[in-house]
């Protein structure tokens, strides 16, 4: 089969990218995932909303929408959140500019028309707490499409594509890239003038191993490890008010190591998600359903150089190890009984003052599987982020582990993001490029973008 542009991976930034070329008449594209569509995906989450447990590991990170399809369906508009696009742009318009044209993206497809605008005088009041407990708060401009909406909105985008003329190859698995063609695992060659390689999260290891094959040099890039909070709505009304999503960086103490607050979920859900070899935990938000709880990650930022510079194989024997501590489910702790040294019950959960929204998980004690100092850095940062959010850090806040966000290695490429190997591109999360749904679009635009320069296409702009 031959076609002009061939994109790897359905996510966000393969999404993007072909909605950029057919914006400018480019024919001939053929995207190849895989996973399934978004209306074939089916989160098979019961109607308790308990657990995320799917039979198939792909489910959750492959497919079109990507791994961004069931998560909490927010949109973080701004260039510096996810990455900084700046590195990829002539200046911030620019940048500013691609995260408007994704969240059009989006609300051409059927996004909320709401905006989560900050009131400046909360924030300031809030900036002003923060700033007072070494915490520094990050203001944005949010749209929540819910989790429950994002396979809708991810579909139209889908058939908006279709309709467009863009063909997908989806339950299809890309084996080799080579210069001009793909092999896929069937057996089938598919040519190519141009390639977008943007197989997300869970194709970042394949890329990182066909990119050494071809000689696109890589860099490794720090892993966030952690846990998901679980505290009472009311806890983090105040905040949430002032921005659903808010974000707080953090510096520890004793080691000064980065720490954040990610994905918060006001009266939602911490899930478990399986993947093939280990187990970890997510949080969802739905528009139609809410629980009387808030959930957020608070999570560490590692690095490492010698002996060990892979951040993912790390990041997965810590995963690994509570997995097996947890019996093949995530670990449950109430934060009192982790401070006193003792291992929960559910008898000791259940005297606290919330139920957790997560059943499905296993009460123990996660400083068996932690390390001691991103515990200490975790313990850390949530007793200055309860001198801004009070309570946040009562003895009945629950911890669930493992939270780890992996980032892949990172393929170095020029501004357009053509890799060293002519007319051929990366994008998204698996290329080390982005780290979210927003920005791993905003570089599929950046790669059409590229393509559409070299086709001669740009000139009447």
């Amino acid at each position: 089969m031959n076609f002009t542009v061939a994109i790897v991976g359905a996510g966000p930034a393969g999404l993007a990218a072909a909605y950029e070329l057919t914006k400018k008449g480019v024919q001939d594209i053929v995207v190849i995932d895989r996973g399934k569509a978004a209306s074939k995906r089916n989160c098979p989450m019961p109607k308790n909303y308990n657990v995320c447990a799917h039979c198939d590991p792909c489910n959750i990170m492959c497919g079109v929408g990507g791994a961004g399809t069931f998560s909490s369906g927010l949109l973080n508009l701004n260039p510096y959140i996810g990455g900084d696009l700046t590195e990829f742009t002539k200046d911030e318009d620019e940048a500013w500019e691609l995260v408007n044209l994704v969240d059009q993206m989006f609300l051409e497809n059927g996004a909320p028309n709401n905006l989560f605008k900050p009131d400046t005088d909360k924030v300031e009041d809030l900036e002003r707490k923060a700033s007072s407990a070494d915490i520094r708060f990050l203001p944005l401009v949010q749209r929540l499409i819910g989790t429950d909406n994002a396979c809708t909105v991810i579909e139209r985008i889908y058939s908006q594509l279709e309709s467009r003329g863009v063909k997908f190859l989806l339950e299809t698995m890309v084996k080799e890239i080579e210069e001009g063609k793909l092999l896929l695992e069937n057996g089938e060659e598919i040519k190519f003038d141009y390639c977008v390689v943007c197989p997300g999260r869970s194709g970042m290891k394949w890329l990182e191993g066909q990119m050494d094959k071809m000689g696109i040099e890589t860099q490794y890039l720090p892993v966030d490890i952690g846990v998901r909070v679980e505290v009472p709505a009311s806890i983090m009304e105040p905040v949430c008010e002032v921005q659903p999503d808010p974000k707080f960086h953090i510096r520890t103490s004793t080691f000064d190591d980065f720490v954040r607050t990610f994905c918060v979920n006001h009266r939602g859900f911490v899930v478990m998600e399986v993947y093939e070899d280990h187990v970890g935990v997510n949080g969802y938000s739905f528009i139609n359903k809410k629980s009387d709880n808030t959930n957020f990650a608070l999570l560490v930022r590692v690095g490492l150089t010698e002996p060990l510079e892979d951040t993912t194989a790390y990041g997965r024997s810590i995963a690994s190890q509570i997995t097996i501590l947890g019996g093949g489910k995530p670990l449950l702790q109430r934060l009192g009984d982790l401070r006193r040294g003792r291992r929960s019950y559910w008898s000791r959960i259940e005297r606290g003052a919330m139920k957790p929204s997560l059943l499905s998980a296993t009460p123990g004690d996660i400083s068996i599987g932690i390390p001691y100092r991103i515990l200490k850095d975790i313990l850390e940062g949530l007793e200055k982020l309860d001198k801004v959010i009070p309570g946040v850090a009562g003895d009945s806040t629950l911890f669930y582990a493992p939270e780890i966000k992996y980032s892949a290695k990172k393929v170095l490429t020029n501004k357009n993001l053509e890799t060293k190997i002519p007319n051929m591109f990366v994008a998204g999360d698996g290329g080390g490029v982005s780290r979210g749904i927003v920005t791993a679009a905003a570089t599929g635009i950046i790669a059409a973008r590229g393509i559409i320069q070299k086709m001669g296409l740009d000139k009447s702009d």
